[in-house]
């Protein structure tokens, strides 16, 4: 008969069964307690001992535990691991509790929940998405918990699911929730999927009527309309399903949820993930994180809001001309007034993040110290208000003008600097209060009458003793009489035994000793209660108080958030100003046109971080009216990468509200900017470099338009010679001669060959990057000039990265043979040959030979082939392609 349970491990048991795929940590006075398979799992990520409750009994339970007061932690390190966490707390007072105390699951933290400031980077948001397939579409949802910021989308293409796996690559979610019926992992890629938590919902959460609802009383409206997405069902189902779930868990109102902000193609440029990689917009890709990236260089923002505003903007660049130009209008004015904008980020430098504060506040989850924060970054507020008084700039001064919905959000007018609540937290909160909310000494004296009353009982009791006992003396005459107390018995009255007649009727006689005796009256009594239950009463009366002022500024979040919009925003430009006045930026021109045209432009990220050597600036012309594709040729380790990806990354900085490193620039706005560089593989997924790159590239010929800038680089060189080339020339004329593309396209290559395109396709137009040679060496001059390479000088970088002399002499001969056209039967190279050419094959002493001899008849029908080509009649690719069909037929023979 199995053992039976306490009442304690059958409420323990009862709460666990509704959270079976989570650790639960279980509240027991001032620890949170893990038993059975939970403390087993907790004990190894946590590194923490593991003991038993019943040790050596039937009924022993595995356990451990961490300390309450530094819980957050311990859950961070659990969620990191790969688990979920219920946190089970104590619901009712201990003291008080007939019986069992009450316990319930106060919230649920899951990867995409975390809300611990330690756990949290403050330069990026940490989204929980939902995403939801239904007829016709798919429709998602996310949000950031800690800040409040909630973003929807909805896509009904022809492939929805390309363009809602672009917002994922964008946002990144720590977890994604789905129907139950329909698991995402089905249909977004394979390596997006990895390290991101999946947790299904009811599919009735996700029904219009529910969702709605949930969407409506969370804005507390009576439509969608004023958001934008009335008509948006399947992404109202996500947002709607999101939204319920996250009460549920959280047990919260989710105050600082109060605004939803579709994210609508036609407004913002959607990059995908191999275009971030490559272009390592916010993460590098030699270190892993953000140094090393463009975010890295440009993000010169003083509060976390900002940061993450920054990071936000180049992930998601204006795709409007007008909203642009607003943007680049701040920035250039404070770029002007270098003493205005100092004095801005100076108030501003102070500020905390408040959005994160806020996002706690409304949770529960704040302490003491978190409303001390707030108040201090209140303070700097009137000087800010102050200095944005003297701007004239309408994104800078909060007006509402024609710009996209990211900016239109700020307020009119002058700056809410929140005064009411500043009074309030500094009537309130103690300047130095204590980590956690139990603890006591969180607010001011002279806030609470009560309160004050309590602590002078608890903390004055000698004044009040000296008080009582010379009011004694007086009353009976007993000049020796004595107030005293002891932890035995309490508080007393002493009088020495000649004096005890002198004793009051109301006087109650509690111990004789030897030379006196001592009394207690009902005042001492109730004196004494006060004293011994004061301090528990002062923290209960503490917690009290501090809920209320919590929940008053939660009731304010929407001002709040308002205000942290508007900091984030005046942050992020004159973040861009600062870097622009800095590093030289020029303001670029917008056009509505397809046209990039930049002079002397530079690598951003290059340039800031290569600062021994001067960077070598190069121009750039695109047109529809002209040259739309340019064809880059050159040496490795000439720059070729640098120049693509420095004419991409000026443009997404152009659009995002930045000026660029270059001495003028004009650039129509792309509405996507697509990016093929560097090799990349999948074996997971059973892919190799080749097939990631020909995805890649199909992505581009399928998605791209004629607004769109397009870099390829080295495509078609993870496959033999004449497939790469075919299939590189092939793209080439697609990108030239598809109606539907006709993009802006920057094309680097070691195929010399398809220089040639220049010549039949009028918007073609060859580059090449300047060398300067002196013998065996070569000097990379980084200049992009006009024209073409016939070579790459492959053999040079690899004497600079240090192979063998004797690697670098036979490849040096084996060139000098294949440029001589010395082709054996199978269409391979014969012997390498020692001296002059025309000398007798020969091999080396010792070297077996790399290619078999080849019989003077074959020789002959391949001089013969050569000799018969009409050069005017074939391309060099039908050239290519006919010695090829050569090659295989004298090897089957």
């Amino acid at each position: 008969m199995p053992p039976r349970l306490t009442p304690m491990f059958e409420q323990y048991h009862r709460i666990k069964r509704d959270h079976a795929d989570k650790i639960l940590l279980f509240r027991m006075g001032d620890f949170y307690e893990m038993f059975f398979d939970d403390a087993v799992a907790a004990s190894g990520v946590l590194d923490i001992a593991l003991t038993a409750r019943g040790k050596g009994t039937d009924a022993e339970a595995p356990m451990c535990g961490v300390p309450q007061q530094s819980v957050d932690s311990y859950i961070a390190r659990l969620i990191a691991s790969g688990h979920r966490v219920a946190v089970c707390d104590q619901v009712e007072d201990a003291g008080q509790a007939r019986g069992l105390v009450r316990r319930e699951v106060v919230r649920v933290v899951s990867p995409g929940t975390v809300t611990d400031p330690a756990a949290l980077d403050a330069h990026e948001n940490i989204y929980i998405a939902c995403l939801h397939p239904g007829t016709g579409g798919v429709g998602a949802a996310f949000i950031d918990l800690s800040t409040g910021d909630f973003q929807i989308a909805e896509s009904r293409t022809g492939a929805p699911w390309e363009e809602i796996s672009l917002h994922v690559a964008t946002l990144r979610p720590r977890e994604i929730l789905h129907p139950e019926r329909a698991d995402p992992r089905d249909n977004l890629p394979r390596e997006m999927v990895a390290g991101i938590s999946f947790n299904a919902l009811p599919d009735w959460t996700f029904a219009r009527d529910a969702s709605y609802r949930a969407l409506t009383q969370q804005m507390k409206t009576r439509s969608l309309e004023g958001f934008g997405c009335e008509a948006m069902d399947l992404a109202v189902g996500a947002g709607g399903a999101l939204v319920h779930y996250l009460k549920g868990s959280q047990r919260s109102a989710l105050a600082h949820i109060h605004r939803v902000v579709p994210r609508v193609a036609a407004d913002h440029m959607l990059l995908d993930a191999p275009t971030l990689r490559t272009l390592e917009v916010v993460r590098s890709q030699t270190t892993g994180d953000r140094r090393g990236s463009l975010l890295a260089v440009l993000d010169r923002t003083v509060t976390p809001m900002g940061s993450r505003l920054m990071r936000s903007w180049l992930l998601a660049p204006l795709l409007c001309v007008e909203p642009i130009t607003a943007r680049h209008d701040a920035v250039a004015e404070l770029a002007v007034d270098n003493r205005r904008r100092e004095d801005l980020r100076k108030s501003m430098s102070g500020i905390r993040d408040v959005e994160r504060l806020l996002g706690r506040i409304t949770l529960g989850t704040a302490n003491a110290r978190d409303l001390m924060a707030l108040r201090a970054s209140l303070e700097r507020l009137p000087a800010m208000a102050e200095t944005l008084a003297g701007l004239q700039t309408p994104l800078l001064r909060g007006h509402a003008g024609p710009l996209a919905s990211s900016d239109t959000a700020a307020p009119p007018g002058a700056l809410d600097v929140l005064a009411d609540l500043h009074e309030l937290l500094a009537r309130s909160i103690a300047d130095d209060p204590p980590a956690t909310i139990h603890d006591g000494g969180m607010i001011r004296e002279g806030y609470d009458a009560a309160l004050d009353e309590l602590r002078a009982i608890s903390h004055d009791g000698r004044a009040w003793i000296a008080r009582m006992e010379a009011r004694e003396r007086d009353r009976t005459g007993i000049a020796s009489l004595k107030v005293r107390f002891n932890k035995v018995f309490g508080y007393y009255i002493e009088i020495s035994r000649s004096n005890l007649r002198l004793v009051p009727p109301d006087y109650e006689r509690k111990q004789t000793i030897v030379n006196a005796e001592r009394f207690v009256t009902t005042e001492l009594k109730e004196y004494e209660e006060k004293v011994l239950t004061a301090q528990d009463r002062i923290q209960e009366m503490e917690h009290g108080i501090f809920s209320c002022i919590r929940d008053e500024v939660a009731a304010v979040a929407p001002r709040i958030t308002a205000v942290t919009d508007r900091i984030a925003k005046i942050d992020a430009l004159a973040g861009l100003a600062d870097v622009a006045v800095a590093r030289g930026y020029a303001r670029p021109v917008m056009s509505a046109e397809s046209v990039t045209r930049i002079i002397a432009g530079r690598h951003p990220v290059v340039e800031a971080l290569n600062t021994e050597e001067r960077f070598v600036p190069n121009d750039v012309e695109l047109s529809e009216g002209g040259a739309r594709i340019l064809i880059v040729t050159g040496p490795n380790m000439g720059g070729k990468s640098t120049y693509l990806r420095q004419v991409a990354l000026i443009t997404l900085m152009a659009q995002a509200g930045s000026f660029v490193p270059a001495a003028e620039a004009t650039l129509g706005v792309a509405d996507r900017i697509f990016s093929r560089i560097g090799s990349s593989d999948n074996l997971a997924g059973g892919q190799s470099t080749f097939m990631v790159e020909m995805q890649e590239t199909a992505n581009i010929l399928n998605n791209a338009t004629p607004r769109s800038l397009i870099l390829l680089d080295e495509v078609g060189r993870g496959t033999s010679t004449f497939d790469g080339l075919s299939l590189a020339w092939a793209i080439v004329e697609h990108l030239h001669d598809a109606p539907s593309l006709r993009g802006r396209v920057l094309f680097a290559t070691h195929y010399h060959e398809l220089t040639e395109l220049s010549l039949t396709r009028d918007a073609i137009r060859n580059l090449t990057v300047a060398v300067q040679e002196s013998g065996h060496d070569v000097v990379f001059l980084r200049k992009i000039v006009e024209g073409a390479a016939d070579r790459s000088y492959g053999i040079q970088v690899a004497r600079l990265a240090g192979l063998p002399h004797a690697v670098i002499d036979r490849a040096q001969e084996v060139l000098a043979n294949l440029e001589h056209e010395e082709i054996g039967r199978d269409g391979l190279p014969k012997l390498a040959r020692h001296g002059e050419p025309g000398a007798p094959t020969r091999a080396r002493a010792g070297q077996l030979p790399l290619f078999g001899p080849a019989t003077d008849a074959a020789e002959s029908e391949i001089a013969r082939a050569i000799r018969g080509m009409d050069p005017d009649a074939m391309t060099p690719l039908e050239a290519l392609a006919a010695l090829d069909r050569l090659k295989r037929r004298l090897t089957e023979e």
